[in-house]
C-alpha cells in the first residue's frame, strides 16, 4: 500500500468535499430525517461509488487522452459549470433592478 498517496488523496478529496453541495445535500436530508445514520450511509455509500467510477475511468482516460489536454477539458468544464451557476444570479441580479426601477415609478 502507498500510504503517502493515500494520505495526499484523503485530505486533497477531504479538503474539496468541505462545504460543497454533497455536503450541503447531506445537511438539509439529515434535517429533515431524525435518522442522521440512514443518511450518513446513504451519503457515503454514493461518494465511494463516485470516487471509484473516478478512479476507474480517470485511469482509463489517461491513456487515451494526454494529461495537458485532460487537464484543460477539466479546467474548461469547470469554467462553463461555473459560469452556467454564476449566469442565474447576474440575470436575477439584473431582473430585480429593473423591477426595482419600475416599481419606483
Amino acid at each position: 500500500m502507498d500510504f503517502p498517496l493515500l494520505i495526499s488523496t484523503f485530505l486533497t478529496v477531504f479538503l474539496a468535499e468541505l462545504g460543497d453541495k454533497t455536503q450541503l445535500a447531506t445537511v438539509a436530508i439529515s434535517g429533515t430525517s431524525n435518522r442522521p445514520l440512514a443518511v450518513f450511509l446513504g451519503s457515503s455509500s454514493a461518494l465511494v461509488l463516485a470516487s471509484l467510477l473516478g478512479a476507474f475511468a480517470g485511469g482509463s482516460v489517461a491513456t487515451v487522452i494526454p494529461s495537458d489536454l485532460l487537464q484543460l477539458l477539466a479546467s474548461v468544464g469547470f469554467l462553463v459549470i461555473g459560469g452556467r451557476l454564476l449566469f442565474p444570479l447576474v440575470r436575477d441580479g439584473e431582473a430585480n433592478s429593473d423591477g426595482d426601477q419600475t416599481s419606483e415609478s
